[in-house]
């Protein structure tokens, strides 16, 4: 049974020591291929539970955390891990990395999750060989989100995330091997975990609202004041691998240690629920290039990349709905790449 996910700052800390934060970033062009695009800082993250009188009541049931986005806006998730943990990402209920519809099980063959700590972070949906395309926000009802292109419906929205840690004996063998550092993360507030649209036996967590009611009915877009329920569409392509997890599945365990629904608001609804302003959309990526601004390279020659999913290699990108206000043209300067480690954090090294 899920237990709480807390919220450290603006970020997310699931049970096992597990770290997840949404890093805004520039949105690439959706013709050619590019190196990861830097990050612009974090979103700000706010615990549903603690607006009861202004958020939409789909989002009270759903409980979890939400963060502000503009239409069109890029991200990408990072992940820290203190001990081995298999990470399922969702959008819109569908899965990032398989393409397969969200479920509550682990899942090989296609696998569908991110192993940590290898994985630091996703930047985009699982379609192609070595690349992935970039997560981009969009309003539900167009039919252009992930979910819309895959299930045919946009009833979600927003991102899942749920964490399955290692068994006892999984557990036992990797400390013998391995010293793991305490967690140091105390004094987070606790998150709603009420679950997906009610669909969780888990107890609310402390000051959270309980689940209850039924799932908006199938096809349903939630409203909220002042602004449109939002998703995440497919943007341009970057070079990142999804890697292949060399651990035995049975490792983990079996059901879900904790997980929560991120709600994304748009930047009209994000003042109208919390009171507070929207951070400014950041600048484009042609502007950025055009400062010669470094962009990033990150390679991990001992991990295995996962193949492409056929529902995700299909997706269409976002400027297919809304597209800009001139050409959305490839970056013809020079990018200036600065490499990264090819060694993600291992075995819990904070």
């Amino acid at each position: 049974m899920p237990t709480d996910v807390r919220l450290a700052g603006d970020s997310l800390e699931l049970p096992g020591g597990v770290l997840v934060s949404f890093i805004r970033t520039l949105r690439l062009p959706e013709n050619g291929t590019y190196p990861l695009p830097p990050g612009l800082g974090q979103f700000p993250l706010r615990r549903v539970a603690d607006y009861p009188d202004t958020v939409p009541e789909e989002w009270r049931r759903r409980g979890g955390v939400m963060l502000p986005v503009y239409q069109r806006e890029a991200m990408w998730l990072k992940f820290s891990a203190l001990e081995p943990a298999a990470l399922k990402v969702g959008v819109g209920k569908v899965c990032a990395v398989s393409g397969e519809s969200w479920t509550t099980t682990l899942v090989r063959k296609p696998q569908n999750y991110v192993p940590l700590p290898q994985q630091p972070w996703l930047d985009g949906i699982n379609s192609g060989k070595g690349t992935v395309r970039q997560f981009v926000a969009m309003p539900l009802g167009l039919g252009a989100t992930v979910e819309g292109q895959v299930t045919g419906t946009e009833q979600w929205g927003g991102v899942q995330l749920a964490v399955h840690g290692l068994t006892e004996a999984a557990r036992t063998a990797w400390q013998a091997q391995r010293i793991t550092p305490e967690w140091l993360g105390a004094g987070a507030e606790t998150v709603a975990v009420a679950g997906y649209g009610g669909l969780s036996g888990a107890p609310p967590a402390p000051g959270a609202l309980p689940a209850s009611g039924a799932p908006p009915a199938p096809g349903a877009a939630p409203r909220s004041p002042g602004g449109r329920a939002m998703g995440l569409g497919a943007g341009g392509t970057m070079r990142q691998e999804v890697y292949a997890d060399s651990r035995p599945i049975g490792d983990y365990r079996p059901e879900p240690d904790g997980r929560v629904f991120v709600h994304l608001a748009s930047a009209a609804e994000w003042q109208q629920i919390t009171g507070e302003p929207a951070p400014p959309t950041p600048v484009t990526a042609k502007t950025y290039a055009m400062h010669g601004l470094p962009w990033f390279d990150y390679y991990d020659t001992d991990a295995d990349d996962l193949p492409p999913a056929d529902e995700l290699s299909a997706v269409r990108p976002t400027g297919h709905w809304i597209p800009d206000d001139g050409p959305d043209t490839a970056i013809d300067t020079p990018l200036p790449i600065v490499p990264l480690d090819g060694k993600p954090v291992q075995d819990g090294q904070w």
